[in-house]
């Protein structure tokens, strides 16, 4: 019975993603392509995809495009394929999730180069890129422990309705969990770099769980414009759940820090947003990004105001409170916020506190202060970066791993700050690359995006 309802949720995931099984038919690559396009170029290097389409009758169950670059011209990184090397060859062959090509159908992959050249020489399964007669080879074994997410095997599909339970963060099956992932910068700035395409290469490249939706309230945010900004959120929680991530709802207050200052903007965005979104499962709730120059006793009485306002919408959501001094749990001032805390918690259940931290700026009093919330609290760090407090300056990449080894022994769920191209070296892209729309790939990240990226892909334990 066991290895029968495994066989049929598989079958049933399959099928809900759109996909079927056919029976393996070697005949049917018959006129199959692989047709190349460059989508951008940079100059010194661009994005290239190769679309394959199945002409024929029968589905073709595997697949491999390889090619020859020119002197001067490789491939950097690339997605949604395997790739082997032998010179200047190169061979793509199909992930575990993509080689069944229906007729009439189409698979895509992509990949960036280095140098100005482009692929000559494709053969599709061992023929003519342009119209193939020869059989599938067998499908390849995925050669990498980073792999990209099935259809039916996103963060969302695999975990659905997240709880608090204890002091973790669980998924349907009370199983505790550790989500990671990305923040978008101010949407009134950087609306430009979240879009279609950067946010398939955060689920898909990345492999990333949960996207943080920065909306300012003030600094030409939600306050010049509510209704427009409260549907640009709601786009945006739709994109991540189409992509299988969780979203989290920043209400990014920071200046002035006291939250009540915005008590009823609040109220209003977060009823509006949790009626539009509650049958989604993929929603997390932040309701006070960096509250600052207010003792603890206003942070809570802001959340026990504005949590009854969600649970009236959504009663299964997790709500993200805010700590003392920017999210600090105190550090950055007194160093008590942890026991104000435990005195007089926010009275609601199903929430959990939030830590922000710059490793370059906050050494091993904060991380103290962190390892001891852990402990004893709920904890979620909605916000952390590799460099120093303002987002800029060098990185401290030894501190920022103390800091993520603690959380991963402790699974403790973090978003990394920013998925932009802004000037600072804490936003993971450089300069120009939204305008671009070259997302994949290292070619466009800065040290700290590299660095981020390499840890959001180590493989998840859901």
């Amino acid at each position: 019975m066991r290895t029968r309802s495994l066989f049929l949720s598989l079958a049933a995931a399959i099928v809900a993603a759109g996909l079927a099984l056919f029976v393996v038919n070697p005949a049917s690559a018959a006129a199959t392509t692989a047709t190349f396009a460059k989508t951008s170029d940079w100059g010194s290097g661009w994005q290239g995809q190769y679309t394959i389409t199945n002409g024929g009758t029968s589905p073709i169950t595997s697949w491999k495009v390889e090619f020859d670059l020119p002197a001067g011209t490789a491939v950097a990184s690339y997605w949604d394929a395997l790739l082997t090397t032998s010179g200047q060859h190169s061979t793509f062959t199909n992930r575990s999730w993509n080689g069944t090509i229906a007729p009439g159908a189409t698979v895509t992959f992509g990949f960036l180069g280095t140098g100005s050249g482009a692929p000559t020489g494709c053969k599709l399964n061992g023929a003519s890129c342009t119209g193939t007669t020869g059989p599938s080879p067998s499908s390849p074994t995925p050669s990498s422990s980073v792999t990209t997410p099935a259809p039916g095997a996103t963060p969302v599909a695999r975990n659905g309705q997240l709880r608090v339970c204890g002091r973790q963060l669980c998924n349907q099956a009370g199983k505790p969990i550790q989500l990671r992932g990305m923040s978008t910068h101010g949407l009134q700035w950087y609306a430009n770099c979240v879009n279609d395409n950067s946010l398939n290469v955060l689920a898909r490249e990345w492999g990333a769980d949960v996207l943080r939706i920065s909306m300012y309230i003030q600094e030409g945010g939600y306050e010049t414009d509510p209704a427009g900004f409260t549907a640009k959120v709601n786009d945006y929680i739709q994109k991540a759940y189409d992509r299988g991530m969780y979203a989290i709802v920043d209400w990014h207050m920071l200046s002035p820090g006291d939250p009540n200052f915005n008590l009823a903007r609040a109220k209003t965005f977060f009823q509006q947003v949790a009626a539009k979104n509650k049958d989604k499962t993929n929603i997390l709730y932040e309701i006070a990004n960096e509250p600052s120059d207010v003792h603890w006793s206003a942070i809570k009485s802001y959340a026990d105001q504005i949590i009854p306002v969600i649970r009236a919408q959504d009663p299964d959501g997790v709500v993200l409170v805010g700590t003392e001094d920017w999210s600090s749990l105190g550090a950055s001032g007194d160093g008590q916020g942890v026991s104000r805390i435990l005195a007089n918690p926010v009275n609601a259940t199903n929430i959990m506190y939030t830590f922000h931290f710059y490793a370059a700026s906050h050494d091993d009093y904060y991380l103290t202060t962190f390892r001891d919330a852990i402990s004893r609290l709920p904890m979620f760090v909605t916000e952390f970066g590799t460099q120093e407090a303002t987002g800029d300056g060098g990185n401290n990449f030894s501190r920022a791993q103390q800091y993520l080894d603690l959380m991963a022994q402790n699974k403790v769920s973090w978003v990394n700050w920013n998925y932009s191209d802004d000037m600072r070296s804490g936003a993971v892209f450089t300069e120009g690359t939204c305008a671009a729309g070259a997302y994949s790939g290292t070619a466009r990240l800065k040290p700290a995006g590299a660095w981020i990226r390499d840890r959001i892909r180590t493989p998840d334990d859901f």
